[in-house]
Parts: C-alpha cells; sequence; structure tokens
C-alpha cells in the first residue's frame, strides 16, 4: 500500500483545515512537554498560521484547551517580546 499525498497548507479548508489545525497545535503541546522548544515554535508558528485562516464559526470547532494553549500560554514563551533563540548566548572565553 503506498503512502498517503500530503495536501500542502494553502489547499486545506473546511473540515481538513480544522482537523490539521488540531494536529499541529496538538503537535507543538507534544513537543513543549518534551522540552524540545525550536521544534515547538516551529510547529506552533505553523498551527497559529492555519488557525488564523479559520473563521469564527470554525474557531469554535477547535476544543478550548488546545485555543488557550495556542493563543495565550504559549504567547507568554514565544511572543515577540522574547529573546529570539540562539541570540542570546555568550561567548565563552577560550
Amino acid at each position: 500500500m503506498g503512502k498517503k499525498k500530503k495536501i500542502p497548507d494553502e489547499k486545506l479548508f473546511g473540515s481538513a483545515l480544522i482537523k490539521e489545525t488540531n494536529r499541529r497545535i496538538r503537535l507543538a503541546r507534544t513537543y513543549w512537554d518534551a522540552h524540545k522548544n525550536g521544534a515547538c515554535r516551529l510547529e506552533r508558528k505553523r498551527a497559529l498560521g492555519l488557525y488564523e485562516r479559520l473563521t469564527e464559526t470554525e474557531k469554535q470547532q477547535i476544543p478550548q484547551v488546545l485555543r488557550v494553549w495556542l493563543r495565550y500560554r504559549s504567547e507568554k514563551y514565544f511572543g515577540d517580546h522574547r529573546t529570539p533563540p540562539g541570540n542570546g548566548r555568550k561567548e565563552k572565553n577560550r
């Protein structure tokens, strides 16, 4: 049996868009729990991009726990006010 072909994010709409948004938020939370901040940041960014494409009624179909994590809790740690990865390190003296 062959692999399924992945549909590009730009072509998703309706229930497929909702399902993919849920999947990406859950994946970002899994990375967060595993302390993989770089991977979490990337998946959160992708999930947020999909979430912003949803209509208000579609956004209500996303479970509240996932919406809260995506919009508020993770913003505390990954928001624009935070130092981007790799820029806050000091060089060691040799």
